[in-house]
């Protein structure tokens, strides 16, 4: 047998400590990023793009698209998918819903690349001798809302034209001409904001040419059951529905949507269009929208809108903030908001002033247009101003901050939302809006109002359908020609700064008080109803769904946040028996005598827990409460204006 030689335990050790050779680590340098596509220049771009949608495809919920660019020279072309788009606030282009994309020249296929850094520009060699090349490409639209906004079924259609088009890339948008054509469902109703040339084919519908702007900021929509109501000589309400009952409205629904027209022009003093399209679908199937244009508007909202009125009371303020934004948002826009094309980002620090005006005037008009009562509409503001100051997150995180919130939040659900804020320039915005309105009539002693303002920033150049930048300096030196103040430290402690408590003077100032009862407003119960929550935000601090009984939300620092609870728990019994919404509610009353805690069940995942919450001091609801017998200045507000 061959014996293994035996090292010492001594040599062994030393072996052991010897350090190892040392090793110098790779350290690479980046590649440099080379940006190749052109910078947008404000020249015209030679020749008209020719674009046709075939939307007849209901039953797959696909576009088919042809386009043809014409192109003036040799060499390569970077075409360009709209990618920021206006009122989104953020770069939502649906790129990847794009498939099956075909380029050719004169017949023969043409290799296209997309850009390796601009993912949204596709390059294109374009040969010599060539005058227009030829897009085919199919926009295969989400078919249920996990995948993105429905928008296409057997009954509706909404044809967002950036969906479904290409554009040079080199040129502002504003100066690249487009005629465009649709291809619709035998026997479909429309409306749009473009102008028909063309319609002796079936289904087929020719438009006018308009800049690429224009036609991004035009969209259609189609459908089955249609009809259209003149509310004034310039404004058509347009509905679509899933069936013809929900086109049904009664003659004074009709004329709250005509009194929402007479007080916009009476507050603004001019019109920013030379026609103007509410395009309001009603629908369970095709996807909810809010979203503004210049000369009409997209409102998406649940069946019943007509036929269960008095329901949707909430709802009934969609169609007076987008219209507003044909005034704020869309003409009067934030100058860091403009952009020549559809690749630069937009930056939102003045969305407090084009969403949070617009929310202000839209709960106005509401409320002077009889499109809801002036009661329901201070039960709102009373539920804006107790969030916003009841939110822990406005501790760290001033107004300010939120306008970025489209971009870095993309607006996905949040676990605690109290605490991370989200897009408060809408509410809290209006909150700031409804603090300048009060201090003006404070100054002038009622003699002038945030109407003043809207007539003068807004109003100017009757029929001006173009857009007008402003800057801060621009809105305060407005205010100023109103009533002379320190609007400079007055926006900016409200908007810049990190603030304990909500901007709620005006509530004082407009003669009521906020104030926390134990039974809620009629508003707030048909709210609950509608989203069908038991909402107990602010006693033990939580809201939960009626159906599934999850919670939704909890809030920071809350009775139900101390205990351990969270969102997504499931509440399975109350006191030992089965979960009921409006027993939790009786029994968060009876506490207040009994002291007992209440005790929940809870089940999150597959594990079971106890929760008591020692909570004491009853429901609790917000409402505006008046101060004194007689109007204040914010029912001056609410009023209709002759």
């Amino acid at each position: 047998m061959r014996r293994t030689p035996l090292f010492s335990l001594s040599a062994l050790a030393l072996l052991l400590a010897a350090p190892a050779a040392a090793i110098e680590l790779s350290l690479p340098q980046p590649l440099p990023i080379e940006r190749q596509v052109p910078a947008a220049r404000d020249i015209p771009y030679p020749g008209t793009i020719e674009l046709t949608v075939d939307a007849t495809d209901v039953a797959r919920g696909v576009f088919r698209v042809r386009e043809t660019i014409p192109v003036a020279a040799a060499g390569r072309l970077f075409l360009l998918y709209p990618q920021w788009l206006p009122g989104n606030h953020a770069p939502r282009g649906p790129i990847d819903d794009i498939a099956a994309l075909d380029i050719r020249a004169n017949g023969q296929p043409l290799r296209w690349k997309r850009d390796p850094v601009d993912v949204f520009a596709i390059q294109v060699d374009v040969p010599e001798g060539v005058r227009s090349i030829d897009l085919s490409f199919d926009y295969v639209s989400p078919t249920s809302s996990s995948q993105g906004r429905v928008v296409m079924t057997s009954e509706l259609l909404s044809l967002q034209w950036n969906l479904a088009a290409f554009y040079p890339a080199g040129y502002f948008t504003r100066r690249i001409m487009v005629s465009s054509t649709a291809i619709l469902p035998a026997g479909w109703g429309y409306g749009t904001a473009l102008e028909p040339i063309d319609t002796t084919a079936p289904g087929t519908v020719r438009f006018r040419p308009v800049s690429f702007e224009t036609l991004v900021d035009s969209p259609m929509l189609a459908g089955r059951h249609f009809r259209h109501v003149q509310l004034s000589p310039k404004v058509r309400l347009t509905i679509a529905a899933d069936d013809a009952g929900e086109l049904q409205a009664s003659d004074v629904q009709i004329q709250a949507h005509r009194k929402l027209v007479e007080q916009a022009t009476a507050l603004f003093g001019a019109e920013h269009y030379d026609h103007y399209d509410f395009l309001l679908s009603i629908s369970d199937r095709l996807g909810g929208i809010g979203l503004e244009h210049q000369r009409s508007s997209e409102n998406g909202v649940a069946t019943g809108y007509f036929t269960r009125w008095e329901e949707q009371t909430a709802r009934h303020n969609l169609l007076p903030h987008e219209y507003v934004h044909s005034w704020n948002g869309k003409y009067r826009r934030g100058a860091d908001l403009y952009t020549p094309d559809y690749s630069v980002p937009m930056r939102n620090s003045l969305l407090w002033v084009y969403e949070g005006q617009t929310q202000y005037w839209g709960y106005v008009l509401q409320a002077r247009s009889g499109l809801v009562s002036a009661e329901d509409t201070l039960a709102y503001l009373a539920m804006a101003a107790a969030q916003l100051d009841s939110r822990p997150g406005r501790q760290w995180r001033p107004l300010i901050d939120t306008t970025n919130d489209p971009i870095i939040a993309a607006r996905r659900p949040q676990p605690w939302t109290s605490l991370q804020r989200s897009e408060d320039y809408y509410n809290e915005g209006m909150l700031v809006w409804l603090d300048v309105d009060m201090q003006l009539r404070e100054l002038t002693g009622g003699r002038r109002s945030l109407d003043d303002f809207a007539r003068a920033f807004f109003g100017m150049r009757d029929g001006d359908w173009g857009t007008l930048t402003y800057t801060i300096e621009d809105v305060v030196a407005a205010l100023d020609g109103v009533a002379s103040y320190d609007w400079t430290t007055f926006l900016h402690d409200r908007v810049d700064q990190a603030r304990p408590r909500a901007p709620l003077g005006w509530i004082s100032r407009g003669g009521y008080r906020l104030a926390y009862t134990s039974k809620p407003t009629g508003f707030w119960r048909l709210e609950e109803r509608r989203r069908k929550v038991t909402d107990l935000s602010y006693s033990l601090g939580m809201v939960i769904d009626s159906g599934d009984r999850k919670i939704e939300q909890v809030i920071w620092d809350s009775p139900a946040f101390i205990a351990g609870l969270t969102n997504n728990d499931m509440i399975v019994a109350l006191d030992g028996q089965n979960f009921d919404g409006a027993k939790l509610v009786e029994r968060i009353d009876s506490a207040v005598a009994s002291r007992k805690p209440i005790e929940l069940l809870v089940r999150r995942g597959d594990q079971y827990r106890t929760v008591a919450i020692p909570y004491y001091s009853g429901n609790r609801y917000p409402r505006l409460e008046r101060m004194g017998s007689s109007a204040g200045w914010l029912d001056a507000l609410l009023k209709p204006k002759n």
